[in-house]
């Protein structure tokens, strides 16, 4: 049985997806693996910190959401992918 992952790995989990590539909210939910409402409650507080900016397409008919990580988003995802280096977690194992 794994473990639930924390709010902090899931956020960065968001952050790393967007910054490599997935700009659209249901390719970011799939790769982050959640669903619908936690998705769209984290991208909102991600905004918020100013971590990813939010672009609509208003071209066409229908108004399609795209994100975009920003500068500070990016800083932040280095911080903790240097942070994971130097404290490496090791996987800790109960035998029952």
């Amino acid at each position: 049985m794994s473990q639930r992952r924390s709010k902090l790995e899931i956020r960065l989990k968001i952050l790393a997806a967007i910054r490599d590539g997935q700009d659209k909210p249901t390719r970011i939910m799939y790769a982050a693996n959640l669903s619908w409402k936690p998705t769209q409650r984290i991208l909102a507080q991600l905004i918020e910190q100013e971590l990813v900016s939010e672009h609509r397409n208003t071209e066409s008919a229908k108004s399609r959401r795209r994100y975009q990580i920003t500068d500070k988003g990016i800083t932040v995802i280095e911080y903790f992918e240097k942070a994971k280096e130097l404290l490496p977690i090791e996987e800790v194992y109960t035998s029952k």
